[in-house]
């Protein structure tokens, strides 16, 4: 059984940072994407950014370019998100995806992934 679990989330103060975690199992971790979303309440759920599985490489939204960081640790099974420069408009629950397994390119749609975590909230206030 596939499971995601993130942890991390909480209340932080505009410019604070967080570190989001997101350990996972029951699936090929090392050859999934790993991506994280957030939806805000009354919104849409966005892209944040995604790691890939073959290079590590990064792709991250234009809104958190710059501030947010993801990586991976394979022999953990455990993707990290770490948020800085927070502002307000970041309140969100976070979650992690997997999918994409073996592919290349960049996954930014939602439904590019399979197996979704329960959300962590992240509420920055000003």
């Amino acid at each position: 059984q596939v499971q995601l679990a993130e942890s991390g989330g909480g209340l932080v103060q505009a410019g604070g940072s967080l570190r989001l975690s997101c350990a996972a199992s029951g699936l090929a971790f090392s050859r999934s994407f790993m991506g994280w979303f957030r939806q805000a309440p009354g919104k849409e759920r966005e892209f944040v950014g995604t790691i890939t599985w073959s290079s590590g490489s990064t792709y991250y939204s234009d809104s958190v370019k710059g501030r947010f960081t993801i990586s991976r640790d394979n022999a953990k099974n455990t993707v990290y998100l770490q948020m800085t420069s927070l502002k307000p408009e970041d309140t969100a629950v976070y979650y992690c995806a997997a999918g994409g397994f073996g592919r290349y390119g960049s996954l930014r749609s939602s439904a590019e992934y399979d197996y979704w975590g329960q959300g962590t909230q992240v509420t920055v206030s000003s």
